[in-house]
């Protein structure tokens, strides 16, 4: 667990006693290609992880097709945050995108973990103002840019996901069919 070890330290700073604490609060799962961690109309129980491989939230909307709105790779979290803090049903799923080792945890280790060491309450306070700093850049994107634009955008910040995750799982995220995508990157190349 040393990556998350490196992780912790670019928000805080401990020391290796109080690492070994931290992490006995969390279970370790290896888990394969396109597992589901979370079922829609689950209580949302659990806050992910992602040590190695990647993950991502998802719905099914009203024409049974699946939207994925969230990715996670190493050495980010992700769960169905409302559903999470309210211990409540999810709207979303949660599946391996690859087969991954990731850390879990619930809410009451969670909060048992935040009584324990309060440092970690500045590392979660930090890792939640970065993710609703990128939502709300990502709503920007989604009302100011052309599709195209949206394509262009993504695979210039994000090259890595253009690599390794399958295009139809992009073109779910970004709101596309999997043929439109298609076309965009033809259009592209030419």
């Amino acid at each position: 667990m040393e990556s998350f070890k490196q992780h912790l330290d670019k928000f805080i700073t401990i020391d290796a006693e109080e690492f070994a604490s931290i992490i006995s609060y969390f279970q370790v799962l290896e888990v394969k290609k396109k597992q589901n961690l979370m079922l829609e109309g689950e209580i949302c129980r659990s806050f992910f992880f992602v040590v190695k491989g990647c993950l991502r939230k998802f719905f099914i909307n009203e024409k049974g097709v699946e939207q994925t709105t969230e990715f996670a790779i190493e050495n980010w979290w992700i769960t169905d945050t409302f559903a999470y803090e309210r211990q409540i049903k999810s709207n979303f799923f949660i599946q391996t995108v690859e087969k991954s080792v990731i850390l879990k945890i619930d809410l009451q280790s969670q909060e048992e973990l935040l009584k324990k060491h309060p440092l970690m309450e500045r590392y979660f306070r930090k890792v939640y103002q970065r993710a609703y700093a990128a939502a709300e850049r990502r709503i920007r994107y989604l009302y100011e840019f052309s599709r195209e634009e949206l394509y262009v955008h993504f695979s210039t910040q994000y090259p890595w996901f253009i690599q390794r995750i399958p295009q139809y799982l992009i073109a779910s995220f970004l709101g596309f069919t999997p043929e439109y995508l298609s076309e965009i990157r033809a259009k592209l190349r030419s």
